[in-house]
């Protein structure tokens, strides 16, 4: 009779091994690492790429503007020391500080999200798309699929901003966390590693 109640008590004690000693809730940790192995296929492919045709790689990358993949990394890091300062507050007791963080959190998330589509336009202006090489349908795809992941993080942050638990914090940050980070390792692969 009571197993519905001890199914939900139960619910929250699950142990998850290492998962369970990081923040927020396992199963977006879960998510990450796969996000993570996507990623990093993604980027293993430039490095492949950049081996076997390193003339194809160095026109791609020299039609790319690194001042403005520079800006979206600046914009991507402080959004991250906003999220953390979000949930810092939330820790701290906080919920109107910890949504106004989290909120400019998500303006820079707007912010990276229109460099790349200043990037995009510059890039169909020269006549370049995804088909022009196989550099930029490597390009388009791994920073499109980032750029996915933007969006995706944008709902998160706003999903746990509304309802602001520390744990609901907490995940939305690990996820936004990944996407900057990603960003941090695509960056020089893609921009700068020549």
């Amino acid at each position: 009779m009571n197993t519905a109640v001890e199914t939900e008590t139960d619910a929250g004690t699950d142990d998850w091994g290492a998962l369970s000693a990081l923040p927020g809730n396992p199963l977006m940790w879960v998510l990450i690492l796969s996000e993570m192995l996507v990623f990093g296929a993604l980027l293993a492919g430039f490095a492949a790429m950049h081996l076997i045709d390193p003339a194809g790689h160095a026109v791609g990358q020299a039609a790319l503007d690194p001042i403005m993949g520079g800006l979206n990394t600046i914009v991507l890091v402080t959004s991250g020391l906003f999220i953390a300062l979000a949930v810092r507050a939330r820790v701290d007791g906080q919920i109107r500080p910890a949504r106004l963080w989290s909120a400019a959190a998500m303006v820079l998330g707007v912010v990276f999200l229109a460099v790349k589509a200043v990037e995009y336009a510059d890039k169909a202006a020269l006549g370049i798309g995804m088909e022009t090489s196989n550099f930029f349908t490597l390009y388009y795809l791994t920073t499109g699929f980032h750029a996915a992941h933007v969006i995706a993080g944008l709902v998160v942050l706003g999903l746990v901003s509304w309802k602001c638990t520390v744990e609901n914090l907490e995940t939305g940050a690990a996820f936004w966390h990944m996407i900057d980070l990603v960003w941090v390792l695509i960056y020089p692969v893609v921009y700068l590693i020549r």
